[in-house]
C-alpha cells in the first residue's frame, strides 16, 4: 500500500497564538475521520511548545524548520537538535531552497545536519530541486544527482527508514506555478533511482514528498502520480480549509 505523509512548512508565519489556533482549526477539521496519510506540521521554533501542547494525545506529527549540527556552543541564534527532541519533534526540515538561497547553505553542511539528525534517532526532511536557469539549461538530473550523492554522503543504508526526501524545484516555490504531473513524475522517479544507486535497495522505501506551490486545486494531480508519496506544503498549510482538503484528497486517494 502507498504511504502518504502531507507535512506543513509555515516557514517565518504565524505567531504563537496564530499558531494555536490553526492548529486547533486542523484538528477539528480531521476530528472523527479515519485517517490513513500521515499529517506533520513544522511551526516557527517559537509556536513549537505551545502547538506540541495542542496535538497532544493526536495523531498529528510536528516538527521544526532548521537546526544546527552541532548539539551545543557558542552558535548565537542557532537551535540545537537536542533542544528540538526534548520538545517532541520527530521531522525536521534540512536544506530547503530559502535556506540554500538566502542563507547559503551548501550540500556538504546540508549532509552534516542530516546525519546530526539522524544520530540523534529523528527524521531529516531533505530538500533538493533545481532553478529555473538549471532547468532551462536541462541541467536537472545533475543538480538532482549532486544533491543527492553529496546529501546521502557517509549515511548507512539502515538509517533509510528514517529519511524523507523533499523535491521542490526552486523555481515553483511561493511562486504560484506548480510543475506539470510529468516533470513530477520524472523528476521523483530519477530522485528515488538515484538514492537507490546512492544507498542500496533500502532506500526503495524512502517516502519522497514533492513541495512547489501545491494547492487544494492541483494537489490530486500531484498526488496521485506513482512515485510522490505526500507533500510539503508551504502557504496552502497556512489556510486550514486548504490544507484539509490536501489532507483529504491524499486520503481519498490511499483508499483505492
Amino acid at each position: 500500500m502507498k504511504k502518504m505523509l502531507i507535512a506543513g512548512n509555515w516557514k517565518m508565519n504565524m505567531t504563537t497564538t496564530e499558531s494555536v489556533k490553526l492548529i486547533q482549526n486542523i484538528i477539528e477539521g480531521i476530528k472523527n475521520k479515519k485517517l490513513l496519510t500521515d499529517i506533520l506540521i513544522c511551526p516557527p521554533f517559537t509556536s513549537i511548545d505551545a502547538v506540541s501542547k495542542v496535538l497532544k494525545d493526536t495523531k498529528i506529527l510536528y516538527g521544526a524548520q532548521n537546526c544546527h549540527f552541532e548539539s551545543k556552543g557558542a552558535y548565537t541564534g542557532e537551535i540545537s537538535i537536542p533542544m528540538l527532541k526534548e520538545l517532541g519533534c520527530k521531522f525536521i526540515i534540512i536544506g530547503h531552497s530559502e535556506r540554500r538561497t538566502y542563507f547559503f547553505e551548501n550540500d556538504e553542511l546540508i549532509n552534516k545536519k542530516a546525519r546530526a539528525v539522524l544520530a540523534l534517532g529523528l527524521s531529516p526532511i531533505i530538500c533538493i530541486g533545481e532553478t529555473l536557469r538549471e532547468r532551462e539549461e536541462n541541467r536537472t538530473f545533475d543538480v538532482l544527482k549532486r544533491q543527492i550523492e553529496i546529501g546521502m554522503s557517509r549515511i548507512e543504508p539502515e538509517n533509510c527508514a528514517q529519511i524523507v526526501i523533499a523535491y521542490e524545484p526552486v523555481w515553483a516555490i511561493g511562486t504560484g506555478i506548480s510543475a506539470e504531473p510529468e516533470q513530477v513524475q520524472e523528476a521523483h522517479a530519477f530522485i528515488k533511482g538515484e538514492l537507490v544507486r546512492v544507498l542500496g535497495k533500502r532506500a526503495s522505501s524512502i517516502i519522497v514528498l514533492y513541495g512547489g506551490s501545491v494547492t487544494d486545486e492541483n494537489a490530486k494531480s500531484i498526488l496521485e502520480l506513482t512515485d510522490v508519496h505526500g507533500g510539503l506544503i508551504g502557504g496552502a498549510s497556512l489556510k486550514s480549509d486548504i490544507f484539509l482538503s490536501i489532507i483529504e484528497t491524499a486520503n481519498s486517494i490511499l483508499e483505492k
